[in-house]
């Protein structure tokens, strides 16, 4: 299978596939405003993921169930703004999609129409398939996202590895091959065992992103805030900080307060 890197001016949802089928890795990054995708865009990032972790990590929630629909399209054309050559991935939000297939259809169809977004990312299988099919239906790009599912936290009451056991492994089989069948254009799974989710990339046509999930996926996805390390309170095992920019921006912003507090901030220079 060839390596080979493509050029792509502008990733599509077809894009991701011809990179799986040509076994070139999907790198995909979380961003929530103008500014942070247009650095995460000309990077070179392919697919960007208006994550509803925006929840947690520009809310301050503790969870990612307060985050609105209409909050999730703020963030959403924002990133659109920022972002020329990355595919923009949206996330539905809790309770805009899971009981009600035609308010899911809404719910998606307000997301394309007010933010820009390319596609729109759901959590779960078999249970909300009605809801994809919907919205499939309409012409609107769908990702899938299996294993740990975090809108379903109260449910599984921990964050921790899903799929574990032979039952729930064999049912994250199925609603992958399910979500293939629909017709999702590709497919994330968070924090499952590398082994299982090899073995899901490599037994179904569309791209698998991971995160906590190993290296045999078709691609990796991380919390920008997480890499970047703006957060130091959370390090799980699939984590890797790129930077420490908590340390950094908090020695700058320290120097910052000194400066002006001794009026070395503004000099002569630094003035009309």
């Amino acid at each position: 299978m060839s390596t080979a890197k493509k050029d792509y001016k502008k990733i599509t949802t077809k894009s991701l596939i011809d990179m799986k089928a040509h076994g070139e890795k999907i790198s995909m990054l979380t961003a929530y405003d103008f500014t942070m995708a247009k650095i995460v865009d000309s990077a070179g990032i392919d697919v960007i993921l208006v994550g509803d972790s925006a929840s947690n990590v520009m809310a301050g929630h503790e969870t990612t169930l307060p985050i609105t629909l209409d909050q999730m399209i703020y963030h959403a054309s924002s990133v659109v703004r920022g972002a020329e050559r990355a595919l923009v991935v949206v996330d539905l939000p809790f309770g805009s999609y899971q009981s009600d297939p035609k308010e899911a259809l809404r719910s998606a169809i307000r997301i394309m129409k007010e933010s820009g977004g390319h596609a729109v990312k759901l959590e779960g299988g078999k249970e909300i398939k009605e809801s994809i099919k919907k919205i499939l239906n309409a012409g609107i790009p769908v990702m899938g996202h299996l294993g740990l599912t975090p809108q379903s936290i109260y449910k599984f009451g921990t964050y921790t590895v899903r799929a574990k056991e032979e039952e729930e492994a064999l049912k994250l089989i199925e609603d992958a091959k399910l979500l293939e069948k629909l017709g999702c254009f590709s497919l994330v799974l968070e924090k499952i065992p590398a082994k299982l989710a090899q073995q899901i990339a490599e037994s179904i046509s569309i791209p698998v992103i991971g995160i906590g999930a190993g290296s045999g996926v078709d691609g990796q996805v991380l919390v920008i805030h997480d890499m970047l390390g703006m957060n130091n309170e959370f390090s799980p095992r699939f984590l890797r900080r790129y930077m420490n920019l908590f340390e950094g921006m908090t020695s700058a912003i320290s120097q910052y307060v000194s400066d002006v507090k001794s009026t070395d901030f503004p000099n002569e220079k630094e003035q009309y």
